[in-house]
Formats: structure tokens, sequence, C-alpha cells
């Protein structure tokens, strides 16, 4: 496509997880960055490359996911949405677009992620919940689900939590020896040996093995009516975590574990002592922030 002087440029985006096999771009399945980019070819008939705060897994949905991008000078920002939100909608909604600092990275420059997991807690199942919400029939009680987010905050290793990526070694690409291949997974800044130098996230230095410590700033528990929701903050999250603690969180909700469970769990690092996951469809990535400078 036509070489032209580029610019950096920031999105906020919305979709419907159901919609797509994940957000990372693969040529035999729909997914997010693969419809967003052919759109923006379309476009600024310049080649796309994407980079996304948090990529997520087939099924998880994104409120505010933020995207990277370079874009030529002579795009009109301003009315970028709604060109894209002809193209990509109803299932992808480009909500924001704005010009941005040279040096902003959508997920090296993120300093926390935001989820919410969502429990349909009623003997029914509703239909206009189907693709959103993990329908339980069972009573869950919050109480002992809310004690044990105690066990959470704070720095911790999430060892039991979160599924390990295969170390390869030296690599030049990024999604092939990182904790943020898929599902709800953000690279904490410490995890990659990397220069950070453009949009892509393009390393070039050998990486570090993988640690699983996290630091939670908010872990929460609600119920209004039959609806139980988790919130979640970290300054990034390995791959399954949430859905992993989703899943022992309710165990403790429906009498089968205790909420001391919880801390004995991190303190064991034995994820096959956890609960199953939680299922993705249940799960939104709801709000990404950035230091006050890069807002």
């Amino acid at each position: 496509m036509a070489n032209t002087s580029l610019r950096r440029a920031r999105l906020l985006v919305a979709y419907d997880g159901s919609t797509f096999h994940g957000f990372a771009k693969n040529p035999e399945v729909p997914t997010v960055e693969g419809a967003l980019t052919e759109a923006l070819e379309k476009i600024t008939q310049t080649d796309i490359h994407l980079v996304a705060a948090g990529r997520t897994d087939a099924g998880v949905h994104a409120r505010g996911q933020v995207l990277s991008l370079d874009l030529p000078t002579r795009t009109k920002i301003d009315s970028l949405p709604k060109k894209l939100n002809a193209l990509c909608g109803p299932h992808i909604a480009v909500r924001e677009a704005a010009w941005t600092d040279a040096s902003f990275h959508a997920r090296f420059s993120a300093i926390w992620r935001h989820y919410r997991y969502t429990v349909l807690n009623a003997a029914t199942p509703d239909p206009f919940l189907a693709t959103t919400a993990w329908h339980l029939h069972q009573p869950l009680d919050v109480r002992p689900m809310q004690l044990a987010c105690d066990a959470v905050m704070g720095e911790r290793d999430f060892s039991a939590f979160c599924r390990k990526p295969v170390s390869t070694g030296t690599s030049s690409n990024e999604s092939s020896n990182d904790v943020d291949e898929c599902d709800e997974s953000d690279g904490a800044a410490t995890d990659v040996g990397a220069s950070r130098v453009n949009a892509t996230g393009v390393a070039g230095r050998a990486r570090k093995p993988a640690s699983m410590k996290r630091y939670v700033m908010k872990a929460t528990w609600k119920r209004t009516g039959d609806l139980v929701e988790f919130e979640v903050r970290a300054n990034a999250f390995c791959h399954q975590m949430v859905r992993s603690l989703v899943g022992t969180f309710v165990d403790i909700g429906l009498g089968r574990r205790s909420a001391s469970d919880m801390m004995a769990l991190i303190r064991s690092g034995r994820r096959q002592d956890a609960s199953p996951i939680a299922p993705a469809h249940g799960l939104c990535l709801w709000e990404v922030g950035y230091p006050a400078s890069l807002d």
C-alpha cells in the first residue's frame, strides 16, 4: 500500500466477543483485530498494525479496549469512528479516536486494567444475557466471596490461577513467548526484556521467564438482584487469571470451599488445586488506565 508520513493514534473500542474467535488476527476465522485492520486499511489505503491493551480470547468482551496504531497524517481522525463503525458494526464499536504522543503504546504504557465478570444467579436463564453472563441456578452467598477478596489484594504470585506460557527462548515475535497471548491477559512490564520503540511492540532481545506476580488494586463482589458482579483492577493479568479466580470464588460462594482457601491457594502456587475456570463469555475488559501525561 501507499507509503506516507505516519502519526501515532489511539482508539477506544468496545466489542461483543461472542461474535469473534478472540482479538488476535487469524486468517482462518473472524477476529476483532482482523475486522478492524481490514476496515482501517480500506479507509487509509495503508498497512495497519494494531496493538491492544489486552488481547482477549474467544467469547471475552470489551467495553474499554484501547488500541495504538500509526495512521497517515492526512487521516481525518474526528470522522474515523463513524467510518469504522459503518464497516465493523454492530458487533464492534469504535467509541473514540484521537492523535496521541508518539511514545504511546496501548499495552506497555498502561498502568492498570479493569475487568468485570458477570454471573446471572437465577433459577431460570435469561436469553438477553446468554452471551454476557455465566448462568448459575444454585444460590450464591456473596459474603464469603467478598471476604476471600482480601487474599488477592496487593502484590501476589498468582501461579495457582495462571496458565504459564510455553518458554521458547529468544524471539522477535511479540506473541511467541508472552503471557499476553490470549484470554484476559496483559503482560506486566517486568516480564518482557524487549525494546519498546514502535506501535507493534516488536521485541529484539531474549525474554526473561514470565513472572506470575501481579499487583491487584481492587477486587470486589457485588449482588444487584439476580446479577452478581466481580470487579478487579490490577497492573496486569496473566493468562486465564480472572476466570480462574472467578471459578474459585464461585466455589466459595456455593459452599464447596471456604474463604480461607483463597490465601492457601496463593501460597501453594499449585494450579491443579484451584477450581475450574469460569466460562469466557461472562468476562469483559472494562477499562484501561494510563499515566495522566498520556491521557
